[in-house]
């Protein structure tokens, strides 16, 4: 159920900020909202818009959700446009559980003149301190079409790993530089 509400909670941050991004009027708004739910906890959301008169815009949206037992659950998005067409998106959740425990997700995009990057990652700590992380992304240049993909994972028993590989525009395999 957890992670149906984190997934659900993401969603809805992206179409907010999709909806948002569509409109062409320069504008600002903010709206906050803070009230207590079935669980026990608190609930909060908010978002916060901004358009500008040239094209450009921003949207950020955050939600926390807690229950009576010291659980939470963050989740928050944000996407910026310039005025010239460049874009980027983010997202991410986090939870922290009673017992020490915790987990994160998180990935953004963005493209624009010079190329476009996406990157995903998670972490998690164990009860028992024990961390996990592992993050993957991937650039490419516009003006060349190479592309370099690139993987980093650490856990506190084995300690910290980091690949990388280019590639050209046909997809083969070329040195990084």
């Amino acid at each position: 159920m957890q992670a149906i509400r984190i997934l659900s909670t993401t969603a809805l941050c992206a179409a907010l900020l999709a909806a948002s991004l569509a409109s062409p009027d320069a504008h600002a708004g903010r709206r906050t909202v803070v009230r207590p739910n079935a669980a026990g906890g608190t609930t909060a959301t908010s978002v916060v818009g901004r358009h500008g008169p040239n094209g450009g815009g921003a949207l950020r949206a955050r939600g926390v959700t807690t229950d009576g037992a010291g659980n939470a659950t963050a989740a928050s998005g944000a996407a910026v446009r310039g005025p010239n067409g460049g874009m980027a998106k983010r997202a991410g959740t986090t939870t922290v559980n009673s017992d020490g425990s915790a987990t994160h997700q998180s990935g953004f995009n963005a493209t624009g003149a010079q190329g476009s990057v996406q990157s995903s990652g998670s972490a998690t700590r164990a009860a028992d301190g024990t961390v996990t992380q592992e993050r993957s992304t991937t650039a490419t240049s516009a003006t060349t079409g190479n592309s370099v993909q690139s993987s980093t994972s650490y856990s506190s028993g084995t300690g910290l790993t980091h690949s990388a590989t280019c590639y050209n525009a046909s997809g083969a395999v070329i040195a990084c530089r």
